[in-house]
């Protein structure tokens, strides 16, 4: 086999060619795109002589890009390894924890020719799978980032503008409407002079309803007494607020945009009835979950490696007398934070779900600690589901932890 360990940066890749026996054939520094791969596969060429693509085999650290692709379309054995993984490995070498991309590139191939049962090679997820990967982490992302934009306009608030914050409770700050009333009406002097008529404008022209009672609740928060900055000051937060304001109404159209982007995408998949035949789970959340895990039959031999990827599972830790059980803190925070989703909704939606989550609460577990056990256990259900080629049935995936029958 020909072992290759490659350090890959923004703008090119350093590659480490071993054979079986550890031996160094090659090492080069190679530009990204076209004439790099191009360049790779005269090294392997050059150095693996009869070999069948499958029995290249490479190390690198991340899962996704062109380049990635391009590798996994030659046929060669791609495996994605976590930084932290290649540091401590490193450290069998030296603990002065020196690095260089060479030095990283030659740990890597190390790793693919000691350890490569241990490691997990990149799924071959389908195109499908893939494509509705990237609309579902570029809508979560768009999320996130509204709420540090929120985050950041409430901070502002809270210094110059407090009664914004409880006015515009009603409507939620983040919505358009609301985020429209403060544009126009950015500092309290401002908002205060706000008639009924220009306040019910805004909420009417969004369709909200009792929008009359509303407007009569932000006038009077608008028009409370609070503490005054000087003029020069208020107006420069207000300057600031109302840049926060517009960007998150562009957020909130793109937010809206591309999770149609992720319907469309989520329910051409094969695999989209199983999914949203488990409790708990809506195209927003199915496409979540669909993209962290992929769709790669091959790449969780059993329900317990699928849970351990999701980190749902629990850690035990053991030395001398010391026994706990951990959460799992190191994880896949994506497909994390859509689980915790499911097992939430879960909660409504399926009676055997909502048993589970009791029982684990009777033994004194935490809401956390128990809404975790019941998404570990829905992982497993899943992958049931998956394997058989069979929707949820709910008498089916709670038969063993059904209520005892009155005799």
């Amino acid at each position: 086999m020909l072992l290759i360990g490659d350090d890959w940066a923004e703008d090119h890749h350093d590659v480490e060619l071993q054979d079986e026996s550890g031996r160094k054939l090659a090492a080069a520094n190679l530009p990204e795109g076209v004439a790099g791969i191009a360049k790779l596969h005269e090294l392997v060429a050059r150095h693996g002589g009869e070999l069948e693509p499958s029995e290249v085999v490479v190390g690198i650290e991340t899962d996704r890009g062109s380049w990635v692709q391009a590798l996994i379309v030659s046929g060669y054995q791609v495996y994605a390894i976590n930084p932290r993984q290649v540091a401590r490995f490193k450290e069998r070498y030296a603990s002065s924890q020196a690095k260089s991309d060479k030095g990283d590139a030659h740990a890597l191939a190390d790793m693919v020719r000691i350890d490569r049962d241990r490691l997990r090679p990149v799924a071959g997820d389908s195109q499908a799978a893939q494509a509705v990967k990237v609309v579902a982490r570029a809508h979560q992302t768009l999320i996130w980032e509204r709420t540090r934009t929120f985050q950041r306009l409430r901070s502002t608030l809270r210094e110059y503008f407090p009664a914004a914050l409880s006015a515009y409770t009603d409507l939620a700050l983040t919505s358009t409407d609301a985020l429209e009333l403060l544009i126009k009406a950015p500092t309290p002097a401002a908002a205060a002079k706000l008639t009924r008529t220009q306040i019910t404008a805004v909420p009417a022209r969004h369709r909200r309803r009792n929008r009359d009672a509303k407007a009569a609740t932000i006038q009077t928060a608008l028009r409370e007494q609070q503490l005054a900055l000087p003029e020069q000051v208020t107006a420069a937060y207000a300057a600031t607020a109302t840049a926060h304001a517009r960007l998150i109404i562009a957020l909130n159209e793109q937010i809206a945009a591309m999770e149609e982007q992720v319907k469309v995408h989520f329910l051409k998949h094969p695999d989209t009835e199983i999914y949203l035949s488990m409790p708990g789970i809506a195209e927003v959340t199915g496409a979540r979950v669909l993209a962290e895990f992929g769709d790669d039959p091959d790449r969780y031999a059993s329900a317990k490696a699928r849970k351990n990827y999701a980190g749902t599972s629990p850690v035990t830790r053991a030395s001398g007398k010391s026994h706990t059980v951990q959460a799992r803190y190191v994880r896949n925070n994506r497909l994390a934070d859509a689980l915790q989703t499911q097992a939430f909704c879960a909660l409504r939606a399926s009676p055997g779900a909502r048993r589970y989550y009791d029982k684990q609460r009777a033994r004194e577990l935490g809401y956390n600690p128990a809404l975790r056990q019941l998404g570990n256990r829905l992982v497993g259900i899943l992958h049931g589901c998956l394997r058989t080629r069979t929707t949820y049935d709910e008498a089916t995936a709670w038969s063993h932890h059904a209520s005892p029958q009155p005799a």
